[in-house]
Parts: C-alpha cells; sequence; structure tokens
C-alpha cells in the first residue's frame, strides 16, 4: 500500500520551522544542514546554514522539509493545505491553538457539519493546515 507524507520548502526558515512542529506533534525530529553533506560544495555561496532534508517522525508517518534552495526565487506555500486528524475535538483544538498562535486563521475552530470540531489556518511560517475531529458532529 502506498502512503504519502508531505514535503514542505521553507524560504530559509526550515529548522524553526521543524523545531515547532516537533514541539507542537512531538515525534522525532532530524535535520540534516546542507553543510558537511557531499553535496555542499554544489550549493550556492552562503547557504551552508541552510537545511537539506529535514524529516519528523510521528508514529511511522513523516513531515518532511527542507529550505528552497533553486535559483528561482522562492514561490511560498500555495495551493496546498497539510491536513491533519484526531480522535477528539478537544485534541485537534488543542493542536489548532498551538499551530495558529502567531500565524492566520482562516476558518475558526468549530463544529461542522461532517465533524465535531474543524478549523483551517496558516501557521506562523505560511504552512497551511486543517486540523479536525474524527468524531462526527452530535445531534
Amino acid at each position: 500500500m502506498s502512503l504519502f507524507d508531505p514535503y514542505l520548502f521553507f524560504d530559509g526558515n526550515c529548522a524553526d520551522a521543524m523545531r515547532f512542529y516537533e514541539q507542537t506533534f512531538g515525534g522525532k525530529l532530524e535535520l540534516m544542514p546542507a553543510a558537511g553533506t557531499p553535496g555542499a560544495e554544489q550549493m550556492p555561496p552562503g547557504s551552508e546554514h541552510l537545511i537539506m532534508h529535514s524529516h519528523l517522525d510521528l508514529d511511522g508517518r513523516m513531515l518532511m522539509a527542507s529550505d528552497w534552495m533553486a535559483p528561482e526565487p522562492y514561490p511560498g506555500m500555495k495551493g496546498i493545505s497539510v491536513s491533519v486528524s484526531y480522535p477528539t475535538a478537544a485534541e485537534a483544538k488543542k493542536i489548532f491553538d498551538a499551530l495558529s498562535e502567531g500565524g492566520q486563521v482562516h476558518m475558526p475552530f468549530e463544529k461542522t457539519f461532517w465533524s465535531d470540531g474543524f478549523g483551517m489556518l496558516a501557521d506562523k511560517f505560511g504552512t497551511n493546515w486543517m486540523v479536525g475531529s474524527d468524531q462526527p458532529q452530535e445531534g
């Protein structure tokens, strides 16, 4: 069976973002800076501090990311959201609140016709999130 795991690109703040996600979600984070890697000499000057690859292991699923190193300008995070769901609305709300700190809420966390709790936001790093509960709305 194939599984999908998101890969995010950041504009020079990948390490900060991934540490924030580790603090928010838990899991085990690994960061690989560009400096010291076999491809380091092919990187643009001044990119030694950038993250070539990182992954946050969350119970066998991965949130992966790196800093944008292409010659084109960083395009931002557009047209995609990372969706996370939790068994209860209380658990989902806790994550929603943590992710929304310093970010922008697009849809407040509330009951919907499909869930006991769901909300959408962009966090302080520009990542779009859809956070919800697996519980259907009662009544």
